[in-house]
């Protein structure tokens, strides 16, 4: 199956791209993925590491694997992946993400290659990584398979996708949409449509579909006494990630 060349949502990169210069700001309206990073770092880490036999303890431990974070934003992931040796690309097709991405880069003194650009693009130019990271991504495109599929083709034989997204219910409609666009203020009211949110089964068959085989999926889930993320491996009610490889 070939990937489609038309999975981006223009109304869905005109939202990113107009609240790109706050990618950095901590208490931003990036503030709900600022506090979800280092829940995503350690399960992405952990992957990486069981997948490859990388040591996290040495350090460089990513040192020669190539890594795709695409929908990279500002280079949340992007940057601590580089820090820890992956030759990092990201790649965003909200184009007023990359100077943001590209300057605090320079100013940590990390070489990570920034495009504008999308996943079909890259895949129709026979790009190949080690690992792609897809992480809060899939809710936001127009054609999921076919995006899948472009991320697929995106892997080296024996490549591993991690691709994170929210559950479609009405505990995440409370508190992906309601909560953190209109209670909390999180993020501006209309980030996320919940139509678009796909479920743990939804997206495993996805993922088959697109030709990867699935290997573990947890929830991130959110304690609001404590303040904090933590991974859980069975409350998948909201957000939730996944692993799957290419096979070899």
């Amino acid at each position: 199956m070939q990937a489609s060349q038309s999975t981006v949502d223009p109304s869905e990169v005109a939202k990113f791209e107009a609240m790109a210069a706050e990618w950095w700001d901590p208490s931003g309206k990036f503030k709900p993925l600022h506090m979800l990073n280092p829940c995503r770092l350690d399960y992405i880490t952990r992957q990486i590491a069981e997948e490859f036999g990388c040591d996290l303890e040495s350090e460089l431990p990513f040192k020669g694997l190539r890594l795709l974070d695409i929908g990279c934003g500002g280079g949340l992931l992007s940057e601590p992946m580089a820090r820890l040796g992956a030759t990092v690309v990201g790649a965003d097709a909200a184009g007023g993400n990359i100077p943001v991405a590209q300057v605090h880069a320079q100013q940590s003194g990390l070489d990570i290659d920034y495009r504008h650009t999308t996943a079909e693009t890259m895949a129709a130019a026979g790009e190949q990584f080690d690992v792609v990271l897809n992480m809060e991504v899939v809710e936001h495109v127009a054609d999921p398979l076919s995006y899948l599929t472009a991320c697929q083709q995106l892997l080296k034989p024996g490549g591993l996708h991690i691709c994170s997204t929210i559950n479609r219910n009405p505990k995440s409609f409370a508190m992906a949409i309601v909560g953190a666009e209109y209670v909390m203020r999180w993020l501006p009211k209309g980030t996320h449509e919940w139509q678009k949110f796909i479920t743990p089964d939804e997206l495993f068959e996805l993922i088959q579909k697109a030709g990867l085989t699935p290997v573990d999926r947890k929830g991130f889930v959110f304690n609001p006494i404590s303040w904090q993320w933590s991974i859980s491996d069975r409350d998948l009610s909201v957000n939730y990630v996944t692993a799957s490889t290419k096979p070899a």
